[in-house]
């Protein structure tokens, strides 16, 4: 007689929280013969393999019980003083005090996420949006209302009936170079939503992992930098995106009590990020050149960006559209009424190419018709050689 009890079923968030489209379409993308235009991939030939490997050869020669012992939450002091010297070049006048190290800007949003909302709070999103970021306020229990967006990224316009009827806590938006569209939210914008979120009482969660691999056009402020939203804005930043993401280094910016409450819920999960590579994070910036080496990486990010530009223009049916950043990674690609790019992806992976659907990077309705295509992570050779296995089914 089995009278054994079967243990309780998963928590409510744990049930609730779907995999994520893009970990699925990396999946069906494992073949070598795929061209993936899937995953947000920083270009493999392009990371600095010599320099972070002498990097951390020196960490580990000179410093090795520092480097392999237990650390701050906070973060390493070298390194959080480096990322204040480059937000300070940016226009950002802060101090390492107000930096917060985190494994990946994943878990800067994360922790965030932890303690500024309570299951139940509104958080208003770009529609579309960054599908983890969804992922993260779902897991959460908190409630993700869209704003409309246009070419030029959210509609400043919408907030006042959005927040009369909602009463949200925060607005969270990827500004520079969006991911999934591509978009770059303007000057004035920016200023608006400052303004807004001050008249308002919001906070605002800028996520700018890509700002540095602008390739056209002149740098735009970040928000946090404008005087309405100084005291109100929590900056996120990555160093996967521009040195490597396999050493999974984020950080954010935030007022005091911000960073504090971050780093209490910080050491609930993880105590520190890693102690090693945050001082071979340190030292590659203190001795190597990372602009010189971002100048290199913009330079075939633009060529590769034009080159899927112009392999789509020559396939695409006619009604569609398509992004034209000015840095970034990714082109949004809106296909004519009827397309359907779920329904798509598994004929393109038959044809050794792959892309992700854009209908899950909405808090709202999906749109079907829409996808998203990295370009970083190939050549112009292999970007028209995949986007002429795309073309056939686009017909």
């Amino acid at each position: 007689m089995n009278d054994t009890v079967p243990p309780p079923g998963l928590a409510l968030r744990g049930a609730a929280a779907g995999s994520s489209v893009i970990r699925e379409a990396l999946a069906l993308t494992a073949r070598p013969e795929v061209i993936s235009f899937a995953g947000g991939l920083p270009a493999s030939e392009l990371i600095d393999t010599d320099g972070i490997r002498a990097a951390y050869d020196h960490v580990l020669s000179h410093s090795p019980h520092r480097a392999l012992q237990y650390s701050l939450t906070e973060g390493d002091p070298e390194l959080r003083e480096a990322v204040a010297a480059r937000l300070a070049r940016g226009g950002l006048t802060t101090g390492p005090d107000r930096l917060l190290v985190t494994t990946g800007s994943q878990q800067a949003l994360f922790l965030l996420t932890s303690v500024l909302l309570d299951p139940g709070d509104t958080v208003l999103v770009e529609d579309p949006t960054y599908l983890a970021a969804l992922q993260c306020f779902l897991r959460a229990g908190v409630r993700a209302v869209p704003v409309p967006t246009d070419a030029d990224g959210i509609d400043v316009d919408a907030l006042p009936r959005l927040v009369a009827e909602h009463r949200p806590k925060a607005i969270y938006l990827v500004p520079t170079f969006q991911n999934p569209t591509g978009h770059t939210l303007p000057a004035d914008r920016r200023a608006a939503l400052a303004r807004f979120a001050a008249r308002h009482g919001l906070w605002i969660v800028e996520d700018d992992p890509y700002g540095e691999l602008r390739f056209r056009g002149e740098r735009l402020p970040w928000i946090a930098q404008l005087p309405d939203a100084a005291d109100r804005t929590v900056l996120l930043g990555s160093f996967s995106k521009i040195l490597a993401p396999g050493m999974r280094l984020g950080w954010l910016h935030a007022p005091a009590e911000v960073r504090r409450a971050c780093a209490v819920a910080k050491q609930s999960l993880d105590l520190h990020t890693s102690a090693v590579d945050q001082a071979a994070a340190a030292r590659y910036l203190a001795v190597r050149d990372l602009d010189a080496h971002l100048a290199r990486c913009r330079t075939a990010y633009a060529e590769r960006c034009a080159a899927l530009l112009d392999a789509l223009d020559a396939v695409l049916p006619a009604g569609s559209s398509c992004s034209r950043p000015d840095g970034g990674m990714f082109v949004w690609v809106r296909l004519p009424d009827g397309y359907d790019a779920v329904e798509l992806l598994p004929r393109a992976v038959e044809h050794d190419v792959a892309f992700v659907p854009g209908a899950p990077f909405f808090a709202g309705e999906g749109d079907r018709a829409t996808l998203r295509m990295s370009f970083a992570a190939h050549d112009p050779v292999v970007i028209a050689k995949g986007v002429e296995r795309l073309a056939p089914l686009l017909g």
